[in-house]
């Protein structure tokens, strides 16, 4: 590995993620609680004589856009990070991110040590079944070489500046509740046999429950709702409310950045399928201008999809951290 810039400090890990214009993606990364450091750049080209932003711009040097990112682990996971990182690029195309193209915007992460590597591929599993066509590299770090001064921390000098990525997702993003390293995905042969056939056809297969026949539909005890896969928090008993569609209903997700969105075109119609973030599990739909939300939201969820955690039980289950969020929002 090749970056003369980067010195490894004790507590500190490193990530390169390449994901189109470095500006934006570089404000992302310094907007997420535990990163110490950030660094745009240009990652596994060719030659450290065409690491300048005019040559890399000719697309002919293979270099990539890169954002060097230092991290507390003690602070935040590299699972908070990468999830963060697919987020907010569009992992299906080649050489391109927004507005942009050119090699220089194509999509990778780079990696510099076994561990790294294995939580990069195990979350870029889960990312390729949700996205069959992926198009996001995948390798060891080989180079890196610092971008001229003027880009770093570009869009603080420069707050009118061009990016690619939403204000609006940065800000949810940074807000982050749920570490996602603390409720992984197991093994498929396990959830075979952890799930009953209901639980398996909704969550891997995208089917649907009855409505007025589930569990959960017009169950109303405090608590939290999980992933039945991954056990990852999802919805509070706060937020739901008893919809006449017969599934629960909820008017928000406990932390929406544990939530997936993806275009759904089954059955005729255009929906927003939502799907759990570790476990990549079929949820449900989400649909706005519901009459009967306080939120105008409905997230229309399976219950063969969730388990139910009571508030008495949250700390033994090692839900403890979310009871002050249930109780805060039973005094608004």
């Amino acid at each position: 590995m090749t970056d003369l810039s980067f010195e490894k400090k004790p507590g500190v890990e490193v990530i390169y993620l390449a994901g189109g214009c470095f500006w934006g993606l570089q404000k992302l990364m310094q907007s997420l609680p535990g990163v110490v450091a950030t660094v745009s750049g240009y990652a596994n080209g060719t030659s450290d004589k065409e690491a300048t932003y005019r040559a890399v711009c000719s697309g002919n040097t293979g270099f990539r856009e890169t954002v060097r990112v230092e991290y507390d682990p003690k602070r935040t996971s590299l699972d908070i990070l990468l999830y963060a990182y697919f987020a907010v690029i569009d992992p299906t195309v080649k050489n391109a991110q927004g507005n942009d193209k050119g090699t220089q915007y194509q999509t990778g992460i780079y990696y510099t040590d076994e561990a790294s590597r294995q939580t990069v591929e195990r979350i870029a599993e889960i990312e390729r079944e949700r996205h069959p066509q992926f198009a996001v590299e995948i390798k060891p770090l080989e180079c890196f070489y610092d971008a001229e001064e003027y880009h770093q921390n570009y869009l603080d000098k420069n707050p009118f500046g061009y990016c690619h990525i939403p204000e609006k997702e940065m800000e949810k993003l940074s807000q982050v509740v749920i570490d996602p390293a603390q409720y992984k995905r197991p093994d498929k042969d396990v959830i075979a046999q952890k799930l009953d056939d209901m639980q398996f056809d909704v969550t891997q297969n995208a089917a649907t429950e009855p409505p007025f026949q589930n569990t959960f539909w017009d169950h109303f005890e405090k608590g939290i709702y999980v992933d039945i896969v991954t056990g990852e928090p999802l919805f509070s008993s706060q937020d739901k409310y008893l919809s006449s569609c017969g599934w629960p209903s909820f008017a928000k997700g406990l932390d929406d950045n544990a939530l997936v969105y993806l275009e759904d075109r089954s059955h005729f119609i255009k929906r927003t399928e939502v799907r759990s973030r570790t476990g990549n599990s079929h949820l449900g739909h989400v649909f706005r201008r519901d009459s009967e939300s306080p939120t105008k939201t409905r997230y229309c969820i399976n219950s063969a999809s969730l388990r139910f955690i009571p508030y008495d039980e949250m700390e033994a289950q090692g839900y403890g951290y979310l009871k002050l969020y249930l109780e805060e929002k039973s005094q608004k």
